[in-house]
């Protein structure tokens, strides 16, 4: 008898012939060639005149039997039940332990490095549904994730993962927070304060998108992350500030973002605006949170006086260069309470007054502007209101311009 057929004698005689042809047919993926392993399985049967239809297994106790059309009718149950729409999927899959450990000892028993039982049994679930429903198997970033638990009845779990969308927003109206905050007094449970809404403002740059987002693709949650935010009486204007949302178990994927970026801004003319919306992938909602040596913003400041100010001191402060920002006084409570080194990049001024002038200034990302301006009790160094020589205070501050990530 051929010596390919060896193995295959001695993982029938250690099994006392108790193995199905998934099985056998795995553990002889190196050394028989055949398109999968049934076909190698019947090869062996064949040559060794055995029949391995309907044999009990003493290594998977006939798991392989549970992937039958019962299943895919309970898969199919569930996807209708959820009514979620998918163009890409993963299979993952529950075993038992003991199974999995007789899977293991067999293939070391004979030195075998071959496909373990739970990816066989996973890539044949997920041909299957490539089969039904037409959808790619993808295992970097699917829509959703079939979880079969095959411990006893079989039991079908859908996992939908969120939809990313990334554009670049405008804040047109002050008082408008990026996000949602909770209430100051009952922390977001709801309260006479705030009309029983649980929010210190009644609407933010987050939920006046989040809201569509979420009607249209019957998700549970909306999470906005933003490329760093402006004080909630601070304009973003210019190209906008770049935003990736986060759609957590949408239902609903395909989308026609051109008209919906249309109708949103239509809607919320004068608030806010929202630009170049676009699906994206998950990395990006970390990708536009870090800063690097390239990354600006630019800003127009509206800068007043205690006093009438020297116009000659005004002159010192285009040469600004690198700044030291204790961590300003007013977001100590919820910043870390350290020393961050900032770099202006360019500013320039147009007097209003003896004692007011606008000030445009280019910086790198993370320098905070009204502290640069007051100094923030010596906080920030230097600062305006040193060079001057006056008390000076940011009185109004837009956000003209954030770079790209």
């Amino acid at each position: 008898m051929d010596n390919m057929y060896e193995l295959a004698k001695q993982i029938l005689d250690e099994c006392d012939g108790k193995i199905c042809r998934n099985c056998l047919g795995r553990k002889l993926s190196k050394t028989i060639e055949g398109t999968n392993n049934i076909e190698r399985a019947d090869k062996v049967a064949q040559e060794l005149g055995i029949d391995l239809t309907g044999s009990e297994c003493v290594v998977c106790d006939n798991l392989f039997d549970k992937l039958d059309d019962e299943l895919y009718e309970k898969i199919d149950d569930k996807i209708n039940e959820l009514e979620v729409e998918f163009d890409t999927f993963l299979v993952g899959s529950k075993i038992s332990k003991a199974i999995q450990q007789k899977d293991e000892e067999l293939s070391e028993k004979f030195g075998l490095t071959v496909e373990t039982i739970k990816k066989e049994v996973n890539r044949l679930i997920g041909l299957e549904l490539w089969e039904i429903y037409d959808k790619e198997a993808e295992f970097e970033s699917q829509d959703i994730v079939f979880n079969i638990d095959l411990i006893g009845e079989p039991k079908v779990r859908i996992q939908i993962n969120p939809l990313y969308i990334e554009g670049r927003y405008n804040k047109l109206k002050r008082g408008i927070p990026q996000t949602k905050w909770p209430c100051s007094k009952c922390k977001g449970r709801g309260c006479e304060e705030c009309n029983h809404t649980g929010k210190q403002y009644p609407e933010s740059v987050e939920e006046l998108i989040s809201e569509h987002f979420l009607k249209l693709t019957k998700g549970r949650e909306a999470k906005f992350h933003g490329a760093g935010r402006e004080d909630i009486d601070v304009l973003m204007l210019g190209s906008g500030r770049p935003f990736v949302l986060e759609i957590k178990e949408p239902k609903i994927r395909k989308l026609d973002l051109p008209a919906l970026e249309e109708e949103i801004n239509r809607i919320n003319e004068g608030k806010t605006s929202y630009h170049n919306l676009h699906v994206c992938e998950r990395k990006r909602k970390a990708e536009i949170k870090q800063s690097s040596p390239d990354t600006y913003k630019v800003y127009n400041a509206l800068v007043k006086c205690d006093g009438a100010f020297d116009k000659d001191k005004l002159d010192e402060i285009t040469k600004l260069d690198e700044i030291h920002q204790q961590t300003p006084l007013r977001v100590l409570r919820r910043r870390a309470d350290k020393v961050r080194i900032k770099h202006v990049l360019d500013l320039s001024y147009d007097v209003i007054d003896d004692t007011s002038f606008n000030m445009r200034i280019k910086t790198e990302g993370g320098l905070y502007i009204k502290e640069l301006i007051s100094g923030d009790d010596g906080r920030s160094q230097p600062n305006i209101s040193d060079i001057l020589g006056i008390k000076a205070v940011c009185e109004q501050l837009d956000v003209i311009e954030v770079s790209e990530k």
